[in-house]
């Protein structure tokens, strides 16, 4: 049996703030064989991205509130062995899926592994762990998930709906990531971790991710006119009205008292975001 605190530092449920970039890669691909679909959701979200999860926080040994868990319990050496065992059986049922998706996922863990291993450490670096967590988690992700649930030749890829797709991906993760960090700045210090949101301060965090989901909210528009119609890139705006009232009344508080950028503040905003995301690339399968 596994502790509890290697199976609290899995954050399983964490994983659902990651569905949006899988429910928008499955409506885009219109898959047939809902056998493979359904085998590459079990592995991204119950193996590949837990086992990310765990790796990350063996390293990080944090003693402050990390996503999706308040309070972290301290970490033992199973944890390290849960997170291989796992990132080791989910490329082995990925070639259940696809070659290049066991491929894909192997990668995958190498990059996660990058970011948090003490050796390498990405995280140190704010600008390269960014551009590397946003392509892996976006981009390649939403290019991986297509490619397996369709067994498709990587040569088809390259079709502007399905390229435009995955950029659209990572330029929304590029401008959220900053905000999973922005409650952080004292635990990354410690450690020695300059993540952007720390590069930026609380403020410019808050700053940072409006202008870029502003940006990357007209591209989504300009996305879903182009390859569906005008009325879906209207839905898909009036369906994030609720984050962005958040949002607002978030940043009013912050810029008061920089105080307010905490924990569960942070987790609310996920998750309002993850189910109005989830929500409307779920239907988008249906247009």
């Amino acid at each position: 049996m596994l502790s509890q605190s290697t199976l609290l530092h899995l954050r399983i449920p964490f994983s659902f703030f990651l569905l949006p970039v899988f429910c928008f890669a499955v409506s885009v691909a219109q898959p047939s064989d809902w056998s493979r679909t359904i085998w590459a959701f079990f592995i991204l979200h119950f193996l590949v991205y837990p086992a990310s999860n765990a790796y990350n926080s063996y390293y990080d040994k944090d003693e402050d509130s990390i996503g999706g868990l308040e309070n972290p319990p301290p970490v033992s050496r199973e944890l390290l062995y849960v997170s291989l065992a796992m990132d080791f059986g989910a490329v082995l049922l990925g070639l259940l899926v696809s070659f290049w998706f066991a491929l894909g996922l192997l990668l995958y863990g190498l990059a996660s592994k990058a970011y948090s291993y003490d050796k390498i450490r990405l995280k140190k670096y704010p600008i390269t762990s960014w551009l590397v967590i946003g392509f892996f988690q976006g981009f390649f992700t939403f290019l991986l998930i297509y490619q397996g649930i369709l067994n498709v030749p990587l040569s088809e890829l390259g079709s502007a709906k399905v390229y435009l797709g995955g950029t659209l991906s990572s330029l929304m993760l590029l401008g959220s990531y900053p905000m999973t960090q922005v409650y952080q700045h004292q635990e990354d210090a410690k450690r020695g971790d300059l993540t952007l949101s720390r590069l930026l301060g609380i403020r410019g965090t808050f700053l940072f991710t409006m202008l870029v989901f502003g940006s990357v909210g007209g591209l989504y528009f300009w996305y879903f006119w182009a390859f569906y119609a005008w009325q879906v890139g209207l839905i898909f705006e009036l369906s994030l009205l609720p984050v962005v009232v958040y949002f607002m009344y978030w940043f009013y508080k912050v810029w008061q008292n920089p105080q307010n950028a905490n924990f569960k503040s942070t987790m609310r905003l996920n998750l309002i975001s993850a189910i109005c995301m989830n929500l409307f690339f779920s239907g988008l399968y249906f247009f």
